[in-house]
């Protein structure tokens, strides 16, 4: 595959990982725990794309956070907030509807 198709696949797939993020954090998580979430849900990402999301969607007021210090290494979990919430809820609706729209569109 050439360069352009490579960076078209990653734009069509970046607002897939928002969505994605803000499903699977309705259960609090730690970013590199999503990480393998998320690929083990067909939605492969890195860690260089994933952490800045991840801080981007919380000064957004999409996910809220805390740090766990109760193990020897401290984690940040992540938990979608409500105004996450609906906005997880709109995206899934608006999902659903460009792909009934795709189905309508001649192979």
């Amino acid at each position: 595959m050439d360069e352009g198709f490579e960076t078209h696949r990653q734009e069509l797939r970046r607002g897939t990982i928002v969505l994605a993020c803000l499903r699977l954090l309705r259960t609090p998580g730690y970013g590199y725990g999503l990480l393998e979430e998320l690929a083990g849900r067909g939605f492969d990402t890195d860690a260089n794309t994933l952490y800045p999301l991840l801080r981007r969607l919380e000064k957004q007021g999409y996910l809220t956070s805390e740090w766990n210090t109760d193990e020897a290494r401290p984690r940040k979990f992540y938990r979608t907030s409500e105004a996450g919430d609906r906005l997880a809820d709109t995206l899934t609706s608006d999902w659903r509807e460009l792909a009934l729209a795709f189905d309508t569109l001649a192979d």
